[in-house]
């Protein structure tokens, strides 16, 4: 998977989390995430990168790593 999408949903979840630091491996509830970000955060990712994310899976997958991996294979299904 590229790091650069990594850093893009990195820096996503980061514009919807009050500009805090967000790594690739930072997880969403710990920093602060909920219910609420997480669907604006599902909703942007349909837009910005034209996958439909689970609210289920989003909240699985918990790390910008982890919801990048998803739209890599989310991707390469279309």
């Amino acid at each position: 998977m590229p790091v650069s999408l990594v850093h893009e949903i990195s820096a996503l979840w980061s514009e919807y989390l009050d500009g805090c630091e967000v790594g690739a491996d930072d997880d969403f509830f710990a920093l602060g995430g909920n219910s609420l970000i997480g669907i604006k955060i599902i909703d942007r990712v349909s837009r910005d990168y034209g996958v439909g994310l689970s609210v289920r899976d989003f909240y699985l997958a918990q790390t910008p790593a982890r919801v990048a991996e998803l739209i890599a294979q989310g991707r390469a299904r279309t």
